[in-house]
């Protein structure tokens, strides 16, 4: 019976038991594809993109030897979540002013200014 590719999907984070070939994604039962904040929500730079790979290549190892199952993905989907409202809240990251809906999905920007 062949495997079939699984997933998991959070608001921001999606990732896949795929790898990416020819700009499509292919199952492979050793490798895990992360797509990162699909509707651009956010405006990231190169700090906060390294830490969230850091933190899933982290989650990643610590997962060595279990299986790629729905269960796992989703924990790591959700721990990568976690860190996304970390980065938020420290002013490491932005929300996009261009993005398609302005919704605040991780609660409103804080501002230095006060009222």
């Amino acid at each position: 019976m062949e495997k079939m590719l699984l997933k998991s999907t959070t608001r921001h984070v999606r990732i896949f038991t795929a790898e990416v070939v020819d700009n499509e994604l292919q199952f492979h039962p050793n490798k895990l594809t992360l797509d990162l904040d699909p509707d651009n929500e956010f405006i990231w730079n190169e700090n906060s993109l390294k830490k969230i790979n850091e933190k899933f290549n982290e989650l990643i190892v610590e997962r060595a030897g279990k299986d790629l199952d729905d269960y796992e993905l989703r924990k790591i989907g959700s721990e990568i979540e976690g860190l996304i409202k970390v980065l938020l809240q420290n002013g490491e990251l932005s929300y996009n002013p261009d993005c398609r809906v302005m919704n605040y999905s991780m609660g409103l920007p804080k501002t230095n200014n006060e009222l």
